[in-house]
């Protein structure tokens, strides 16, 4: 008798400790997808609207859950399409370099923030606009 407990005991220790390793944090290995378009409004010298598109190879970056610093970048397609693939549920922050004339580095990040909720789901974000 007391085998057969202690023998159930490990077994429901492996089940649970099995249970809390499905619990993934936000980033790659995942089954869902964010999708999203890059467009550029594009201004001359004195400040006037000139064109405006949707980008052609530029790049978009992705920050999985509260991390720092960037985890993964993609570019553009030929319409300004983007996407990041293979996500686990969680937030993510979305962004892409717009111009920026009174920013000492002479670009600003464009941020949109989103929550993966489902597993196998795409996810579209509103257009991202920067100015070039």
């Amino acid at each position: 008798m007391k085998k057969e407990v202690v023998i159930w005991g490990i077994f429901i220790v492996v089940f649970l400790a099995g249970l809390s390793a499905c619990e993934k944090d936000p980033g790659e290995g995942g089954t869902s997808t964010i999708t999203g378009s890059l467009f550029v409004l594009d201004y001359n010298s004195n400040g006037i609207l000139k064109d405006s598109f949707y980008a052609p190879d530029e790049k978009v970056f992705i920050i999985y859950g509260d991390h720092e610093v960037v985890d993964d970048e993609t570019s553009t397609n030929f319409d300004g399409k983007f996407e990041f693939d293979y996500l686990y549920k969680g937030e993510y922050t979305i962004f892409a370099y717009s111009k920026c004339d009174t920013c000492a580095s002479g670009t600003e990040p464009v941020i949109q923030t989103i929550e993966i909720t489902d597993r196998g789901s795409t996810y579209e974000l509103p257009r991202l606009t920067i100015r070039d």
